[in-house]
C-alpha cells in the first residue's frame, strides 16, 4: 500500500491523496483478516490520472511509466505518459511512446499532433512538420495552399 502521507517537494498534498482514501474502505483484503490491500495497476491509473490533473507531471509519469509497463496494450495510459513526458520536458521519453502508438495505430490523429510538437520542442522542424501535416490530413484540416 502507498504512503497516505504522500507530499510534493513544495510540501503540498500530493494531489492522488484522496484516491488512495478510496479504496480504504472497499473490502477488499490479499493476504487474510486485516492485511492491507494490494495496489492495483487501476489504483495506480487512478492515482496518476490525479496527478497529472494537479499538473504534477513527474508524478504522473512515475506512475504511468508503471502502468504501462505492466498491461502495454491499451493506448489510453500510453497516450498520458507521453503527454506527462511533454509537460515534464522528457522529450526523447514522449518521443519514444508516441512512436509506438503511431505505429500501432498510424491514424490517431492526437498522437500525430504530440509527435510534430514533441519533435519542434527538439529543434527538429523539418522532421515536426511531416507529422504535422499528418496529423491535418487525419483530422480534415488541411492547410491552406493559396
Amino acid at each position: 500500500m502507498t504512503d497516505f502521507n504522500d507530499f510534493l517537494p513544495n510540501g503540498e498534498v500530493a494531489p492522488d491523496r484522496w484516491v488512495r482514501a478510496t479504496h480504504l474502505f472497499d473490502g477488499a483484503t490479499d493476504g487474510g483478516v486485516g492485511a492491507p490491500r494490494e495496489e492495483t495497476t487501476f489504483d495506480r491509473w487512478e492515482r496518476a490520472q490525479a496527478r497529472f490533473a494537479a499538473k504534477d507531471y513527474i508524478g504522473a509519469a512515475r506512475l504511468l511509466a508503471a502502468v504501462v509497463e505492466e498491461d502495454p496494450g491499451p493506448t489510453g495510459p500510453r497516450l498520458l505518459l507521453a503527454r506527462a513526458y511533454y509537460h515534464s520536458a522528457q522529450l526523447r521519453r514522449a518521443e519514444e511512446q508516441l512512436r509506438t502508438i503511431v505505429d500501432r495505430d498510424p491514424v490517431d490523429h492526437y498522437a500525430h499532433v504530440l509527435l510534430g510538437r514533441t519533435l519542434e520542442r527538439q529543434g527538429r522542424h523539418e522532421e515536426a512538420g511531416t507529422w504535422r501535416r499528418m496529423a491535418a490530413a487525419f483530422s480534415g484540416q488541411y492547410p491552406n495552399e493559396d
